[in-house]
């Protein structure tokens, strides 16, 4: 392997008598770097936007929910919610009551779905952060947060006690009979608004819990979920069993990922499709480096009787070719991840390019899994496009 490698080794370095050649191999090296680059930084943006879409997510959603297996209620004391947030991996957990219901603002109307929480909810999900006008629940008497396209739909404005919100929701009982009202209502003060993104600002608002309890006549150990913040990344099956035990029934246990699978999975897909398209053009543009080694063997076709006489057999010198493609096409893309790792570094540091229309810096993210990403591709691509390239060289080397 030393001589044919360190012969490679000298051709690569070592100008050609025919200048043609040594600008073939310059534009190899060049596709492949621009190719490798585009990957990279293509690999780095898309991960900075899927950062971006899930921070949203990430500030609505909890580390971990835990949700009725049959029916909607979850009944839970306050000695096992005690008991849930007493355990090793679990930092807070906090019951909540969801139930869609009935908006009316001067004469307005908009169905959403409630979600009546209680004081410890903030230490599970930042909605704060989320806030763009007024404030989370302050006062003793009834507020709501609802999202920014609540608001729109509604005309809704922040501490407006001129008019309030009206709340309603169908009467779980004693509300069927002849001229009764079959729909509990109940008022409140819109506190703040909130904006996570265009679905979720439509959807969701946010009461105390008592609230939600007294609209949908629920008792206090009646709840939809429990919210859970965990601490570190902890097992999950480990942690379902414990809450089961807890709760002494059957319950579903889901992590983040779980509960946006659709949105998880949506955007695994069209990361492999980048992927995917990539490649492609890397392969393209290693097709460069085939034509550089055909002229590159042409060019040295009168010295190969000298590596005869040093005893090099047919195979070694083909293994010259071999390792002068791989030199090429790894050159290429080594010289393509530095050049993306300097640009996506630039981009994330010292902002160049911004969202059409807005003051927004196009998101990227360096991450290590994209750099082992590239540069398996291109030693991968790069091996497989040369031993294609050199497949029966050893044949015409022996006809000399």
């Amino acid at each position: 392997m030393q001589v044919p490698f360190f012969i490679a080794l000298r051709y690569f370095f070592t100008k050609s008598k025919q200048s043609i050649i040594n600008l073939i191999n310059l534009i190899s090296i060049g596709v492949v770097l621009v190719a490798t680059a585009s990957l990279f930084i293509v690999l780095s943006a898309f991960s900075g936007l899927k950062d971006f879409g899930l921070s949203f997510s990430n500030s609505f959603d909890p580390d971990i929910r835990v949700s009725a297996t049959f029916g909607k209620i979850l009944t839970v004391d306050s000695l096992q919610l005690n008991a849930i947030n007493q355990l090793e991996d679990v930092m807070f957990a906090t019951p909540i009551l969801e139930e869609k219901v009935f908006l009316s603002f001067n004469n307005k109307n908009q169905v959403a779905l409630l979600k009546g929480v209680d004081k410890g909810y903030t230490d599970v999900v930042q909605i704060e952060e989320l806030i763009v006008s007024g404030n989370w629940f302050r006062n003793d008497f009834d507020e709501v947060v609802v999202g920014g396209g609540i608001a729109n739909n509604l005309s809704l404005g922040v501490y407006d006690y001129t008019s309030f919100l009206t709340l309603s929701a169908p009467k779980r009982k004693g509300g069927l009979g002849l001229g009764k009202n079959p729909f509990k209502k109940e008022t409140a003060l819109v506190s703040g608004i909130y904006f996570a993104n265009e679905e979720l600002d439509k959807k969701y608002l946010f009461a105390k819990i008592d609230l939600a309890q007294r609209l949908l006549q629920r008792s206090p150990t009646d709840y939809s979920a429990i919210e859970i913040k965990t601490s570190g990344n902890p097992d999950l099956g480990l942690l379902s069993q414990k809450i089961k035990t807890i709760l002494k029934q059957e319950v579903n246990v889901l992590n983040r990922a779980q509960l946006n699978a659709a949105l998880y999975k949506m955007l695994n897909t069209e990361n492999l499709a980048v992927y995917l398209i990539f490649s492609l053009i890397i392969i393209i543009a290693l097709f460069n480096v085939v034509g550089s080694l055909i002229m590159m063997f042409l060019d040295k076709k009168p010295q190969l009787n000298i590596f005869f006489a040093m005893g090099l057999t047919p195979k070694e010198i083909q293994r010259v070719f071999f390792y002068l493609g791989g030199l090429i096409s790894w050159v290429g893309g080594l010289l393509g991840i530095l050049v993306g790792t300097i640009l996506v570094l630039f981009q994330y540091y010292f902002p160049f390019l911004y969202v059409p229309g807005t003051s927004l810096a196009y998101p990227v993210l360096f991450e290590i899994k994209n750099f082992i990403i590239v540069i398996s591709t291109i030693l991968v691509l790069g091996v497989l496009t040369t031993a294609w390239a050199t497949r029966n060289m050893d044949k015409k080397v022996g006809v000399i």
